[in-house]
Order: structure tokens, then C-alpha cells, then sequence
């Protein structure tokens, strides 16, 4: 998606690339990035959390949030920290939900920028995760209640890693199910698959409003694309490469 990108606009010397890095060596490499010629990172799980202490700045949404997906090198070194999750998720929510309800899924970095985006919008925000004291600091730092069952919700927000694979049984490995699709006005998907997700998929059998995954990455992306090179992202062009791949 990045690289088809750099293409359409005409950036033939910039790369984007994977890295795959364990969480024990992240901190001492991310500093080194910057001198092995990188403009900056995505960030994803595990890392969002500890993106935000490796850096010596960062935007509002990035310190309310406590976790960053993008990570710029400055001249001189300097690391500034973003979220490009929160506003993607913003412009994905439904209209009128400025007094309505949310219920998300998980408490990890994902979570965090959802519950931001959600509160930003006026909307009551419920968590729910399978580890309620995680929970509970989501919602010490950035509002909201923890439920530890489910309850109807004008949307429902999927921050949980469940569902990477497209298969129809990892929709039971989250706490709701099909039958529970009813009790919600929308569901967005923070996961990207090749495939639909089993929950989204779910969704739209019942004739429910959904946002996948993959329309969240290309906007994110987007996002990303434009502090890396200063240049206004080639929108359609990254949403075709995504949705290719």
C-alpha cells in the first residue's frame, strides 16, 4: 500500500519495508533507525505503548492516548510520536453519535485510540476485556466504564487481534457472537485480513452497518503517508493496493 503510493506520486528512492522487531530489542533499535537512513515508522502491536516512551515528543492525541503507531525522525535525532489510529477511527464512526453508546473490545493501543476517538465524539464508551484490570487502566487514564459482560451499544468497536485469520470459528473466541449482532446499531473492525473477519461478516448477514479493517489501514496509512514524505496521499491508489493484497 505505502509502496504503491511512493510510486503514484513519484518518490522512486523512498521504501517502505517490514520490520520485524521482538519487543526486549525494540527499544535499542528504534534510535538506530534514524541514522540507517529511515524517515520514520508504523508501529504495531506490541510496541504502540512503548513507541510513546522511546520518543521526545509527541501530539496531544498521542500523550491522552498513551500509545503511538507513528514514530517521525527529526533532524538531529529527535523521535516526535503520533496516532494516526485515533483520527481514522474518528472519520470511520457513524453520524449522531454525540450522546449515544460504545461498547469495545480489548484494552491494548488499539483500544486506547478507540476509546479517545469515541469520548472526542461525545459518545458513552464501555470496555470490555478479557483481562478486566487492563481494562481498568484504560479507563483510570481515559474515561469510560468496564463491563465484564455484554450489553447493547449503538456500535461496537473490535480492538482485539481476533480475527487475523478470516476463519468463521474465531468469532467465538471473542464474547460476542452472531445471535448478539442485533443488539448493536453499527460494528467496526479494527483487524485487516485478506478476508473479511468472521465478525464483520457476521455484521452484514444482519444487515448491520460495518467498517472493516482494511478501509481503517488505508486511512491511518494515509495519514502516516503524508507526515513520512510532506506529500497528500494518493487516497484511491492506496485503498486499491490494500485491497489487492
Amino acid at each position: 500500500m505505502q509502496n504503491a503510493a511512493l510510486a503514484e506520486v513519484g518518490l522512486t528512492s523512498w521504501r517502505y519495508q517490514l520490520l520485524p522487531i521482538p519487543p526486549d530489542l525494540f527499544p535499542d533499535t528504534v534510535p538506530a533507525l534514524a541514522a540507517a537512513g529511515f524517515r520514520g515508522i508504523n508501529v504495531t502491536i506490541p510496541h504502540k505503548e512503548a513507541a510513546l516512551g522511546l520518543a521526545h515528543s509527541a501530539t496531544e492525541r498521542a500523550q491522552a492516548i498513551g500509545a503511538a503507531n507513528l514514530l517521525i525522525f527529526e533532524d538531529g535525532g529527535a523521535i516526535t510520536a503520533d496516532n494516526t489510529d485515533a483520527p481514522a477511527i474518528a472519520r470511520a464512526l457513524p453520524e449522531g453519535l454525540e450522546g449515544g453508546s460504545a461498547l469495545v473490545l480489548g484494552a491494548g493501543g488499539s483500544a486506547r485510540a478507540a476509546v479517545w476517538a469515541l469520548r472526542e465524539a461525545g459518545a458513552e464508551v464501555r470496555i470490555w476485556n478479557r483481562t478486566p484490570e487492563r481494562a481498568w487502566e484504560v479507563t483510570e487514564q481515559l474515561g469510560g466504564l468496564v463491563v465484564e459482560r455484554l450489553e447493547p451499544a449503538d456500535l461496537l468497536v473490535n480492538c482485539t487481534p481476533v480475527g487475523l485469520n478470516g476463519q468463521d470459528e474465531e468469532l467465538k473466541q471473542l464474547p460476542v457472537g452472531a445471535d448478539d449482532i442485533a443488539m448493536y446499531g453499527c460494528v467496526i473492525d479494527l483487524v485487516y485480513s485478506p478476508l473479511d473477519t468472521a465478525l464483520i461478516r457476521a455484521a452484514r448477514r444482519a444487515g448491520k452497518p460495518a467498517v472493516d479493517g482494511l478501509e481503517l489501514l488505508v486511512t491511518q496509512g494515509a495519514l502516516s503517508f503524508e507526515q513520512f514524505t510532506g506529500v497528500a496521499a494518493p487516497l484511491q491508489r492506496m485503498a486499491e493496493a490494500a485491497r489487492a493484497g
